[in-house]
């Protein structure tokens, strides 16, 4: 059996994805107006089309194909496609937006134990697989031996938030 070696290249937290897209404006235009991203600034010595994206603690990074407007292959929708998962607040509000939109979606649900987590999937313009679940039902449950670490920019921002709120509550 292989050891745990715990954090060995001491990684603090998810940075970005990076997306190969046929069009930036189109995946732009998807990721800001679905998804709530916001275009930030990206280095002006990258010699390449893209875009950088923010939302939700993490970068999208869109990439310009060299093979410009050349269409993806239709996929069906397959959960256990490569895909990025968002948490949300309300599953029926995402549905119901997702609806409105005009998206085609798949829902699934997960049951472990009594917990379920419903999951919706559907496809950016390349047809990149995007979840949105309720994931935080379940909890995280190492394996016998293995040790979870939380992000320690997360556990920062939570420290924050909770001296926020001692300093609201107190008179």
């Amino acid at each position: 059996m292989k050891e745990n070696r715990g954090n060995p290249l001491q990684l603090t937290s998810l940075n970005h994805i990076s997306l190969v897209c046929r069009s930036v404006q189109e995946s732009i235009d998807f990721y800001q107006n679905i998804l709530g991203f916001v275009p930030v600034r990206r280095p002006g010595s990258l010699n390449f089309d893209g875009a950088w994206l923010f939302n939700c603690g993490i970068g999208i990074h869109l990439l310009q194909s060299e093979e410009a407007g050349k269409s993806p292959e239709k996929r069906e929708i397959n959960p256990k496609d490569n895909h990025i998962s968002f948490q949300c607040e309300s599953m029926s509000a995402v549905e119901k937006s997702l609806t409105e939109m005009g998206i085609n979606y798949m829902r699934q649900r997960v049951e472990e134990g009594g917990i379920y987590v419903d999951q919706l999937f559907f496809h950016d313009p390349d047809g990149f697989m995007v979840e949105i679940c309720n994931c935080d039902n379940l909890p995280v449950i190492p394996l016998a031996g293995e040790t979870v670490r939380a992000c320690s920019r997360l556990n920062s921002l939570q420290a924050v938030q909770h001296q926020q709120q001692i300093q609201v509550v107190q008179p």
